[in-house]
């Protein structure tokens, strides 16, 4: 199966015959429970390779396999480090049965027994269940915090368990430190599930205990944990929390490049689009907004966390950042990039230019990156597409010039070509550099797409030429492709200042043995330009 993780959609056609044919011998009463295990491990494989998102569809989900699912946890010991595959699918089974459209209060009937007993009521059972696997040490916690997101936030059991789970939540993570191994299986159990709620949850179910869980969240100082995993999720909890203070509502002063669809442009002219624009634009200026105190501390919170030592964190905070800015009002938006572009300081560090270069990316990728913040936001990506810092034997920057990458994409999809035509010149002469000279084959690949995706002078003799492939050997970038697209004139004096600038005395020495006869060939390209 691991043959398919590059593609894994060539599974779609196969996946609902395989799953049924795997539940027959679960499903089985005579089937040992070995054969069970193994049955559930494949199970696991497949989920794995074509996510559980996808498969949880295909699962059984009628009133009738509520019961048993239930039941085969009975059989199940969550210590048992040999058949945790069987605890995670389960619980994804689970996860999708207790969405049956009737109160589950329904399945329970009569809850005392003939010898006066109480039974424990389905949605109890449930509860118990995801909560015992919360604080495992295995994968089944990660498909414990998705049954969570699945079941509180049902409106029955919203009402008569959410309080109470959130309190349970907040108690452990209070009494957690990720100090101790233990702790911190905990601490990532509870932060999941918070996680799965507040995205999954409606606002208006959410809110009241928004605040609290704020505060709980401040006290535990993710921050200063060495566990990535746990200010990842500390990141992720934050700006769910954000978006639950806000009302979930596009802003209308965002910068729409005009309509996408094919029907539409058959219809409008394109006076007609460019005097929309506008109009969306001023639409807003009035629209009163009450925008919660908690905001404040939401946002500082995600702008620490683009500066952050791991990329999976700063990768979370500038989603968060994009996805919070799209819901404030104009002046508080720009305020906000305003604070990203002060990650863009020669005192700041590698880690802060790359989170700030992700951020930039989502702003501008949503239309939040305003056509009159481009002045303060192109020379530093231009900046960042050269960023090469020698630290050691090493040097550090690839992460930046990659991600600056990613911001010149972003804006050449999400700004019409007259918005960055003052730009396009510095723009694709910056972009040539890294996709020709650059000593790193993703930041190379990664300016070619830009390059792409742009409308840039000779664009596509130049993809041509510095394709995706193309690019993949740096000698021939340096020797033979530099050399052609140093013929066009509006390149060639900024390659050569590059390779002078640059290249001629960096650290690494192969850079230096390529440089040479690269500049002697470009010098002859000037010459001949200049003469004819």
């Amino acid at each position: 199966m691991d043959k398919y993780q590059e593609q894994p959609h060539l599974l779609d056609p196969h996946l609902e015959w395989m799953l049924n044919l795997l539940l027959d011998i679960v499903r089985d009463s005579d089937s040992p429970p070995a054969l069970v295990h193994l049955a559930f491990k494949f199970l696991y494989i497949i989920t794995k390779v074509r996510g559980y998102k996808i498969f949880l569809g295909l699962f059984p989900h009628e009133v009738a396999d509520v019961q048993p699912v239930i039941d085969m946890f009975t059989h199940q010991n969550p210590k048992d480090h040999e058949t945790w595959e069987t605890r995670y699918v389960l619980l994804l089974w689970l996860s999708v049965t207790c969405l049956i459209p009737f109160d589950l209060s329904r399945l329970d009937g009569n809850l005392t027994s003939e010898g006066g007993e109480v039974r424990t009521s389905t949605m109890d059972r449930i509860l118990q269940i995801a909560e015992s696997y919360l604080i495992v040490s295995d994968k089944a916690r990660d498909a414990a915090a998705v049954l969570i997101s699945k079941f509180i936030t049902r409106p029955d059991v919203r009402q008569k368990k959410m309080a109470d789970f959130l309190d349970w939540t907040l108690s452990t993570l209070s009494k957690s430190s990720f100090q101790t191994m233990e702790g911190t299986i905990m601490m990532d159990g509870m932060l999941q599930a918070l996680a799965q709620v507040f995205k999954h949850g409606t606002r208006e179910s959410c809110l009241p205990y928004a605040s609290t869980v704020l505060v709980c969240l401040d006290n535990c100082k993710l921050s200063e944990s060495n566990h990535t995993l746990l200010r990842k999720l500390g990141v992720k909890l934050v700006q769910r929390l954000g978006l639950t203070f806000l009302k979930p509502k596009l802003a209308k002063w965002r910068y729409q490049r005009g309509c996408r669809s094919l029907i539409a442009n058959l219809r409008l002219s394109t006076q007609d689009e460019e005097r929309q624009i506008p109009q969306i634009l001023a639409s807003d200026n009035d629209e009163d907004y009450d925008v919660p105190e908690e905001v404040e501390n939401v946002i500082e919170q995600l702008l620490v966390g683009l500066k952050d030592k791991d990329t999976i964190v700063r990768w979370s905070a500038a989603k968060g950042i994009g996805r919070m800015t799209g819901r404030l009002p104009k002046e508080l938006a720009d305020d906000v990039v305003g604070s990203v572009l002060d990650c863009f300081s020669f005192q700041e560090t590698d880690n802060a230019w790359h989170g700030g270069c992700l951020a930039l990316a989502e702003l501008g990728r949503r239309g939040l990156l305003l056509p009159s913040r481009l002045t303060d936001v192109v020379p530093v990506i231009l900046k960042a597409l050269t960023y090469d810092e020698k630290r050691g034997a090493c040097s550090v920057g690839s992460n930046v010039r990659d991600a600056a990458c990613y911001v010149c994409w972003a804006f050449a999809r999400a700004y019409e070509p007259g918005e960055l035509k003052p730009f396009v010149n510095k723009i694709s002469s910056a972009l040539v550099i890294v996709t020709v000279f650059d000593r790193d084959v993703n930041c190379r690949r990664a300016a070619s797409v830009s390059l792409l995706n742009g409308t840039f002078p000779h664009g596509i003799d130049i993809l041509t030429t510095a394709d995706y492939f193309a690019v993949g050997n740096r000698s021939n970038c340096f020797l033979n492709i530099s050399v052609n697209i140093a013929g066009f004139a509006e390149y060639t004096q900024s390659m050569i200042d590059h390779l002078i600038d640059m290249k001629i005395n960096h650290w690494d020495g192969i850079n230096r043995l390529l440089v040479l006869p690269d500049i002697k060939t470009e010098y002859k390209k000037i010459k001949l330009i200049s003469s004819t």
